[in-house]
């Protein structure tokens, strides 16, 4: 596979009929390449694990430029999953709208509740660093 770092100058100098011959050398997939040379950068998917609760987060993380958030199983453990999530997938789709955004922040109920790291047992935490 193509490291990332060398697709996108490659790709972006590319015109459309060579492509395909070109495919081998790059050890990247068509898709992949086409949607680099039209987007002229690497596409950028969010994996906040923990960090996208609120339909903010998701249109925050969509205005600095993502192309697109993954939601962890804490939404599950929301006071209303199924609200938060119709909200956080309109927060995304419609993240330059604020009057949107204010709506369907409405009566979703509360978040995940956080946990304390200071509170947890050792063995309840991943990584020991930091305590």
């Amino acid at each position: 596979m193509c490291h990332p770092y060398w697709l996108l100058p490659r790709a972006l100098t590319l015109s459309y009929s060579p492509l395909t011959i070109n495919l081998t050398k790059l050890q990247a997939p068509y898709e992949l390449v086409l949607e680099v040379k039209k987007l002229g950068r690497l596409p950028v998917v969010n994996f906040a694990a923990g960090g996208i609760a609120t339909p903010a987060d998701a249109s925050l993380m969509m205005q600095l430029g993502c192309d697109g958030i993954f939601v962890g199983s804490g939404i599950f453990k929301s006071d209303n999953p199924a609200a938060r999530a119709k909200a956080i997938v309109d927060a995304t789709a419609h993240y330059r709208d604020a009057k949107l955004l204010a709506e369907v922040s409405r009566g979703i109920g509360n978040a995940m509740r956080g946990i304390h790291v200071g509170s947890m047992k050792e063995e309840e935490k991943i990584a020991g660093r930091g305590w």
